[in-house]
């Protein structure tokens, strides 16, 4: 299964026909630059391309029989979402002209009707003439904000059908209009329909799904999408978006964190309001690590909807905000673990046009599963996006187990501000706008590599049949030469013996193959005697061949080794085993395994992954040792949350007596699968609860990324 990526050129043709500074940025250039971006990168031709098209009769008659004779072309699934009276006034835009279009356009917060075709009277053309006109152009359909809008409703449509038929993995709708803000009874915020709220409804009526998690991420509140679910907990609606206390558009109070949801939805609706401008990639980490993410391993969605606007972005004259276009790969990649990484995104907002291109190139990598690129700037998120976390967590924690667990240690007095953070390649005007000649040499760097010739690849003793890897998974043969292996174990002469010094030759192979980029992940199977000093000499070859920042993740019976330096700066050493958490220095801890689903995902979400993106490692080392403890699940979940910060440059070491029941999902994990479930959601112990907040109140002071709270007044 590979990636969708449905559009139609007809959405393209509706623009502003009259002077409108609010309306003019929603323009047809919006979606050509995003699709030569994709061209441009090779991307467009490595995805399965589909053409959207319009609902049939036969799928309106599904819902809405009594309305197919005078509505024989309209969505079915949009009269799930929209009154039948909105939708014969959209229709009928076909028959005004330019000023009457006007006339309605005034009536609703920015919006702008585009007719079929214009005569030079500027009344619409007859049909004859649409058609002749239709061939000269060479447009397959009209021009009209009906039919685009239709088209856009119909592209959402089309990529849930792919997604949920197993037709793709996942994939994204190339639209406009946007759909966000509309609501069941009127056009808003450049939207007509509600796109991804259209293609929630059709997910629940055609496939029964029963969960659905709509992540949106435009830098506006989709109130449209909120309205219509707001009492319904079968979909989980979560939204960031600029705010300042109510002074930003739409002017809400309904946006605000303290808006969870009406009667049965009540915690459903998650609103995440930023207060300032220059949020940046660390606070949106944050807000996912935090906030969204632990809720959404609670709902356990079977289908994720991101509403996909990148107006959120840098650049961007709506946001101005300072996320880079690479952080938009790690959000996407961090909910490829949920809902088996069925995955549909439906282009919103997005109005500087190079921002857009790259942001969405950046997206679409990560769903063809591509590995992530390094995230800029220092990962310190800034005071007030602590405070709009704490806000939510605080008004969600009562529908919500995952957040009354939550381990929030208060901040420091210490906390970065925005200018403190900022992230060193910007230019801010006086406004504290990004400038626009640091903006481009920014976005020019922003490289898409290609991805390893090999993904994942094993060096063990085992034979591959008896590890029954996935296909695409190599079997290492290759090693260094016996000699230099040898040179390497000479440190632990008495823990190799010669089986294990031919091992060790495949796993070096392995780990330069890994570090060359010819491969990018990796699973080596070592004895128990012999896994400590494996990882050792591990250690060491990766900071002889200048690796900057190693992360070792060593779980079971493996202390650090003794002669390994600790300059603070190159190795960060964290054990998962034994019965209490403790710190020796601020880059070598340890903590108990969690027995509970619900302290082994704090763990991940709010220990290790905080520490990973802040310590921004070149390589990851994940060791499994004698009495580790893992579980499939869990070993699986841990690879593939651990791909995110360092682009998928892991090796796994697993001792042998493990190797037979991880391998194959581990190997699935690194390989871009996504890892089966833990299974139901249960809390976490008052145990575990303790060695996390023991930990993190001590290591936030260093890692930011850790702090999810602000001071008390």
């Amino acid at each position: 299964m590979g990636t969708a990526l449905v559009y139609h050129e007809d959405m393209t043709a509706t623009r502003l026909l009259w002077d409108d500074p609010e309306c003019e940025i929603e323009c047809p250039e919006r979606l050509t630059a995003a699709l030569d971006g994709l061209r441009q990168r090779g991307l467009e031709e490595r995805c399965l391309c589909l053409s959207a098209c319009e609902a049939s009769e036969e799928e309106l008659g599904l819902v809405h029989r009594n309305l197919c004779s005078f509505l024989p072309v309209l969505l079915v699934a949009c009269l799930l979402i929209c009154s039948p009276e909105y939708i014969a006034l959209v229709q009928k835009t076909q028959t005004l002209d330019k000023e009457e279009l006007h006339a309605l356009s005034k009536q609703y917060d920015a919006v702008y009707f585009h007719p079929p075709f214009l005569l030079s009277s500027g009344k619409p053309a007859t049909w004859d003439k649409q058609v002749r006109t239709q061939a000269q152009l060479g447009h397959s359909g009209t021009q009209d904000t009906f039919h685009c809008a239709r088209l856009a409703a119909g592209a959402a449509l089309q990529l849930v059908d792919a997604v949920l038929t197993g037709a793709v993995h996942n994939g994204l709708a190339l639209v406009r209009p946007p759909g966000h803000h509309s609501q069941r009874a009127a056009a808003n915020g450049f939207c007509v329909f509600n796109n991804v709220a259209i293609a929630a409804k059709h997910a629940k009526q055609k496939y029964g799904l029963q969960r659905i998690l709509i992540v949106d991420w435009d830098v506006h509140h989709g109130q449209g999408i909120q309205y219509i679910f707001n009492d319904d907990p079968s979909v989980l609606y979560f939204s960031w978006h600029r705010y300042e206390h109510g002074s930003f558009w739409p002017f809400l109070p309904e946006s605000d964190a303290d808006a969870v949801g009406q009667g049965r939805g009540q915690g459903f609706t998650v609103n995440l309001p930023w207060n300032q401008v220059g949020m940046g990639n660390a606070d949106y980490l944050a807000a996912f690590l935090h906030v969204l993410l632990p809720l959404a391993f609670e709902f356990d969605p079977e289908l994720v909807l991101v509403s996909a606007g990148f107006d959120s972005a840098i650049g961007d004259p709506e946001g101005q905000m300072q996320a880079t276009p690479e952080c938009f790969a790690h959000l996407t990649q961090l909910l490829q673990v949920l809902a088996g990484g069925r995955i549909c995104a439906v282009l919103e907002g997005g109005y500087h046009l190079e921002s857009l291109a790259q942001s969405v190139c950046m997206m679409v990598q990560t769903l063809l599963g591509d590995p992530t690129p390094p995230l800029l700037g220092l990962m310190v998120p800034c005071q007030s996006a602590l405070e709009s976390i704490q806000s939510v967590q605080t008004a969600q924690a009562p529908h919500w187990t995952s957040l009354q667990q939550n381990v929030a240690p208060v901040l420091s007095s210490n906390t970065h501000s925005p200018e403190e953070r900022s992230l060193p390649l910007l230019g801010e005007s006086p406004t504290g706008t990004v400038a626009e000649d640091s903006l481009s040499p920014l976005l020019d760097r922003l490289c898409l590599h290609p991805a390893p010739p090999i993904c994942t690849a094993v060096a063990s003793t085992v034979p591959g049949a008896a590890l029954c890897l996935p296909p695409g998974v190599l079997h290492q043969e290759g090693s260094v030469l016996r000699e230099e292996t040898e040179a390497w174990a000479r440190l632990h002469k008495s823990r190799f013996q010669d089986e294990d010094l031919a091992t060790l030759g495949k796993i070096l192979c392995l780990l330069d193959g890994i570090m060359d980029g010819q491969i990018r992940n990796g699973i080596a199977t070592t004895t128990a005697l012999a896994t400590a000093a494996t990882l050792d000499v591990l250690i060491q070859r990766c900071l002889a061949r200048r690796a900057q920042r190693v992360l070792c993740v060593a779980l079971g019976q493996l202390d650090r080794p003794l002669d390994l330096a600790d300059d603070g700066r190159r190795i960060l050493w964290l054990n998962i085993q034994g019965k209490e958490a403790a710190i020796r220095s601020m880059f070598h801890f340890s903590t108990p395994l969690p027995q509970t689903s619900g302290g082994f995902l704090s763990l991940i979400l709010g220990l290790v992954l905080p520490l990973a993106y802040g310590f921004q490692p070149d390589m990851v080392l994940m060791a499994l040792g004698p009495a580790h403890g893992l579980q499939n699940a869990q070993a699986a979940l841990l690879a593939a949350m651990l791909r995110s910060p360092v682009g998928g440059r892991i090796l796994a070491v697993v001792e042998e007596e493990s190797i037979l029941l991880l391998a194959r999902s581990l190997a699935q994990a690194l390989h871009g699968e996504t890892p089966p479930s833990l299974g139901p959601f249960s809390k976490a112990s008052p145990e575990e609860i303790q060695a996390l907040m023991f930990l993190k109140a001590r290591l936030e002071a260093r890692w930011k990324l850790l702090q999810v709270a602000a001071p008390p007044p």
